[in-house]
């Protein structure tokens, strides 16, 4: 029986005969999930902060508050924190998973996560080109009248009204779908190339939004495959020690190096980007940023996302990561290298 067999069934996955207790194994899981549970928290205060105008949970620490609501909101956003932590050790009292188990689980949440931001940027970048393709030939009037064609020039319209939508959109069909989809991509990314050398060269035919395009699905493509590239041991490793290592030694290297490197640059930069609504991430997305490009795509406010969904899916993956080197040293069954367990 493989770990992934025995989270579909719900049978354990320790054989008979073997040491391990999972039950032995709840503190390395409490902060595996308490870990994404302050995260979601941070996430769901960023946005209730700045694009709802609560206060924030900085006055509670004398702070400034963001907007003019009592500082009561501010002690239910910092509830929100308790709730989810709260969430997370009643998960894993009431769940007497393996770590492979949870490390399993937490992947196919990230492989979700990445499914859909995948579809997103390529049903958003699609579909802003052919806007921006009928703006600039001025067919766009003639096709859905000049008022909206108007709305559709101003990225405070395009942005909630448009990409928004296709985003959500996007959550829904990567439900059903059981590709991560960065092949074919990367496939997008040089047939738009091929097309702009096509229109430069043979129909003296450029504009700025396909350039953008290639930006957009570029950007994407590296940031979005990171954790499943990641998640595969995919990335480069300067590797002069690691490769001889016994199973157990290697667990180590990985579990210190998840909390230590990537745990904490993630932290990082979801402060960084995130912690004020002037910082690189919330304030490109608050305005709704767009290239001084005329006729280009509106989507640089996305791009400046894009460090958001790579930090946050980065971080999920470290757990995962965390959570199977753990079980690497404590000799829990299973292992990296085993067929099922992978992101699909």
């Amino acid at each position: 029986m493989t770990a992934l067999d025995s989270v579909q069934d719900g049978s354990p996955v320790v054989k008979p005969g073997d040491t391990y207790s999972p039950g032995s194994a709840r503190i390395f899981r409490l902060f595996g999930w308490i870990v994404l549970a302050i995260m979601t928290a941070y996430l769901l205060n960023n946005y209730l902060t700045y694009w709802q105008d609560l206060p924030g949970v900085a006055p509670i620490f004398g702070g400034a508050a963001n907007g003019s609501l009592p500082i009561l909101w501010s002690w239910l956003q910092l509830g929100l924190y308790a709730a989810l932590a709260l969430t997370a050790l009643a998960y894993v009292l009431k769940n007497n998973s393996s770590l492979r188990e949870d490390s399993i689980r937490i992947d196919r949440i990230n492989a979700y996560l990445i499914r859909a931001v995948f579809f997103a940027v390529l049903i958003v970048g699609l579909v802003d080109s052919v806007i921006s393709f009928l703006r600039v030939e001025n067919l766009l009037p003639g096709i859905i009248g000049q008022e909206l064609a108007d709305d559709l020039g101003r990225s405070q319209f395009r942005g909630p009204y448009l990409h928004m939508p296709l985003i959500a959109l996007s959550f829904v069909i990567a439900a059903f779908s059981r590709t991560l989809g960065f092949t074919w991509l990367a496939l997008l990314v040089v047939v738009a190339e091929l097309l702009i050398v096509i229109g430069r060269f043979v129909f003296s035919y450029e504009q700025a939004f396909l350039a953008d395009l290639v930006r957009f699905w570029y950007a994407a493509l590296f940031l979005f495959a990171s954790a499943y590239t990641l998640k595969e041991e995919g990335h480069v490793r300067v590797d002069i020690f690691y490769a001889g290592l016994s199973v157990k030694a290697k667990g180590y290297v990985n579990a210190i190096g998840s909390v230590v490197l990537g745990m904490s640059l993630c932290t990082v930069i979801l402060i960084v980007g995130m912690g004020g609504k002037q910082n690189i991430i919330n304030s490109p997305i608050l305005s709704y940023e767009t290239t001084q490009a005329l006729f280009g795509l509106y989507v640089k406010y996305l791009m400046a996302g894009f460090l958001g969904v790579f930090a946050v899916t980065m971080m999920i993956q470290f757990v995962a990561y965390f959570l199977d080197a753990v079980a690497d040293i404590r000799g829990e069954p299973g292992g990296r290298d085993h067929d099922s367990h992978s992101i699909q």
